[in-house]
């Protein structure tokens, strides 16, 4: 964290680099304004067709939003030095922990404990405890492919030759490989997130896993011809 000592000590000076972030700050949130008309604009065009071209026209917009968005944090970073150069340590570090986000105290700990030696490194003696330091980070373990193996075992009645196997479980897709924790991934992915088949299948590709787009495309159709049919069965 700067503590200010890497600024200029000249108040006029950081009132000008302040003016300057200020006007950086506002051509950015006008920037920022625009692409969001325009992804909107964009959506609304989308809304009852399917486009690739115009799906990635979507995302290159985001991908900008995104960039200026974190311009725009750089910019907040510069501001807030300039502020802090004229204001006290203590008060600087308050502002900043105060606008950290707190981590949901909903989500599982995992605690990771570091011990110094038991012993003193200068003299030797043994170390009592003074107290800890603490902090968090936030985490994600990403979902990881797997192969579901159903395995239908065949017994015989050694009298009447008789032979039973359990049936085999009901799947969303006959004869389909895709188990449906995958049908699941793939059309939140495709329908809520807006990621696009060839995406999904570049980012499966990643990980060793072939994902055919066809395929892909094939069982979001046979999904939405079983949700159609569920819906008129319902009514």
């Amino acid at each position: 964290m700067s503590n200010g000592a890497d600024l200029p000590d000249d108040i006029e000076l950081l009132k000008a680099l302040l003016v300057e972030a200020r006007s950086l700050l506002a051509e950015r949130d006008v920037e920022i304004e625009q692409l969001k008309a325009q992804i909107d604009k964009l959506r609304r065009m989308q809304f009852g067709r399917k486009s690739e071209q115009l799906q990635r026209q979507i995302e290159t917009l985001e991908t900008q939003l995104e960039d200026l968005a974190a311009g725009r944090g750089v910019v907040d970073v510069q501001r807030a030095q300039a502020r802090g150069a004229s204001a006290s340590t203590s008060n600087t570090t308050t502002d900043e922990a105060a606008s950290r986000q707190a981590l949901a105290a909903h989500l599982p700990r995992q605690d990771y404990v570091l011990e110094p030696e038991s012993s003193c490194p200068d003299c030797g003696q043994p170390m009592r405890a003074l107290g800890e330091d603490s902090s968090e980070q936030l985490a994600r373990v990403a979902a990881a492919f797997k192969v579901i193996r159903t395995i239908r075992r065949k017994l015989v009645c050694p009298c009447c030759s008789t032979i039973t196997q359990p049936p085999m479980p009901g799947l969303p897709i006959e004869r389909s490989i895709a188990h449906p924790s995958l049908l699941a991934d793939i059309l939140v992915s495709k329908y809520a997130d807006h990621q696009p088949l060839y995406r999904q299948s570049a980012i499966a590709a990643r990980d060793g896993v072939t994902l055919d787009r066809a395929s892909m495309g094939r069982w979001c159709q046979a999904q939405s011809q079983a949700d159609t049919a569920s819906d008129a069965n319902a009514i």
